[in-house]
């Protein structure tokens, strides 16, 4: 994968990330596997989130396996690229789980609210942005990874409210944090979608 197809991500150089790197290289582990890892916990994050409003505690559940998915995420490319364990289908891999992972969160987040239709249009718009992205890509352009609602923002949202849903509940038995991320992610993607086209046919433009 090229470098400029890489998301930017801080937390590369981070200790911790250096560490758990050197123990998965140290297993067979390869970055597809992982990769669909980040899947299971997704899935996992769903089911607690979608039954969360009557077990509150399954939203601080919900919020550790959002982060435990981007964990995977961050690893798959490490564990590819630093690693040395990149794949044919690795390209694939990368883009396929993230967008199931992200619907399956999503989702889930619109049916904890009462909202499921934005639940499914916010895992629409998130799609959208990946799209575009892909299709800079094609068109020759790095890939485009600006905010505002990218993965890393979509997902930061979505745990927030987790555990602040989890306190509302408890305290007033409201549900209003989750309602308001899962308008933030749908609201928040489609301002991505247009920032990033814009950007797309800026550099078009410029093109001699």
């Amino acid at each position: 994968m090229a470098e400029s197809d890489r998301r930017p991500i801080a937390a590369r150089g981070a200790g911790w990330t250096r560490y758990l790197l050197r123990l998965l290289l140290a297993t067979p582990i390869t970055p597809n596997q992982i990769s669909l890892l980040s899947i299971a916990f997704a899935a996992l994050g769903a089911w607690a989130l979608a039954l969360a409003p009557h077990r509150p505690l399954l939203y601080v559940a919900a919020a550790a396996c959002i982060q435990l998915r981007l964990v995977c995420n961050l690893m798959d490319g490490l564990v590819a690229v630093e690693g040395g364990r990149a794949s044919t289908l690795g390209a694939l891999y990368n883009e396929f789980p993230d967008r199931v992972a992200d619907s399956l969160l999503i989702v889930a987040a619109g049916y904890a609210a009462g909202t499921p239709w934005l639940g499914w249009a916010g895992a629409l718009a998130a799609a959208l942005t990946a799209y575009v992205r892909v299709s800079g890509g094609a068109l020759g352009l790095a890939q485009d990874f600006r905010g505002p609602m990218a993965k890393q923002h979509r997902m930061a949202v979505l745990t927030l409210a987790c555990l602040l849903a989890c306190l509302e509940q408890w305290a007033l038995g409201s549900g209003i944090a989750i309602l308001l991320a899962s308008w933030a992610v749908f609201l928040g993607s489609l301002v991505t979608c247009g920032t990033r086209t814009l950007a797309i046919a800026r550099q078009l433009e410029a093109r001699p």
